[in-house]
């Protein structure tokens, strides 16, 4: 009982009504007065406060001056310790393949390694004897056909020179999501990936474009040879700049999200030779 009188009197004390009056001091005229309570004063004072700490915190969270709080870092930073990484592993893995060829020379120089003494071992099955090695008649008319008729062709060139006689790096495992369509005018594979993984060069060759475009976010543009451009596109951070030479399988590029055409973490690749779209689906395996 006394427990439940002493609550009712510290409710009656909250609920009870004050008048706060200011008065100006020499005329004592009163300027202004309003009635409160001291819950009115707890509730208003402890709302104040939450707004007041939502506001710092959105400061914070949602503009740039968390940058200039220790611990946090801005986007360059993030850009720069990406690079930083992938250069690293880069690294590490061609000094892993210098040291195994100098291994392999030292042993070779130093006679540790035999020659081969694999025997040519003839097939029994076969004749060696009865194989006559002249050129038929027929042999001879159907080699003049094929010769004359590719005398002037300058499509052989073209074909011994295409994508069939490069090998290609995958540039990124993941579920390809949309497949080259030329009726569709979709001249590339979309690769789903987690955001953050790293993009490769497909061959060795030259940067000609690393900018921003407001349709595919970052977009990394390789001239390769035989005149093979290979293209990447929504990427969130670019590894290279324009005028750099990249090797076959160099990190260039991060997964990303960015662009007004992107739907998620994704890269979007073309593969083009000669001015014109080519299936890479047909030349790489992601």
């Amino acid at each position: 009982m006394d427990q439940e009188g002493r609550r009712k009197r510290i409710a009656k004390k909250l609920k009870n009504k004050y008048r706060l009056v200011i008065m100006n001091d020499e005329s004592f005229e009163e300027n202004f007065s309003f009635k409160l309570s001291p819950l009115n004063v707890i509730s208003w004072g402890s709302l104040l406060g939450l707004s007041l700490i939502a506001f710092v915190i959105s400061l914070i969270a949602f503009t740039p001056l968390r940058e200039y709080i220790p611990g946090y870092s801005n986007t360059q930073t993030k850009k720069n310790a990406a690079y930083a990484v992938y250069k690293v592993d880069s690294l590490d893995a061609e000094l892993h393949m210098r040291d195994r060829w100098i291994n392999n020379v030292r042993a070779v120089l130093s006679g540790e390694i035999a020659p081969d003494s694999i025997e040519n071992i003839k097939d029994t099955s076969i004749s060696y004897d009865e194989i006559s090695y002249e050129r038929s008649k027929a042999d001879s008319v159907f080699r003049g056909e094929v010769e004359a008729q590719d005398q002037f062709s300058l499509s052989q060139s073209q074909e011994r020179s295409s994508s069939n006689t490069s090998f290609y790096f995958t540039p990124l495992k993941g579920e390809v999501t949309s497949s080259f369509n030329r009726e569709k005018k979709h001249f590339a594979v979309d690769v789903s990936a987690k955001e953050g993984e790293a993009i490769k060069a497909v061959l060795e060759g030259k940067v000609v474009f690393a900018e921003w475009t407001a349709g595919n976010g970052n977009v990394i543009q390789i001239q390769h040879h035989n005149n093979v451009i290979s293209i990447y596109k929504h990427c969130s951070a670019l590894l290279k700049a324009q005028g750099d030479d990249v090797k076959a399988g160099e990190v260039i590029a991060i997964v990303g999200n960015t662009g007004d055409h992107s739907t998620g973490p994704h890269l979007h690749f073309e593969l083009w030779e000669n001015g014109k779209a080519i299936d890479p689906l047909k030349f790489i395996s992601f």
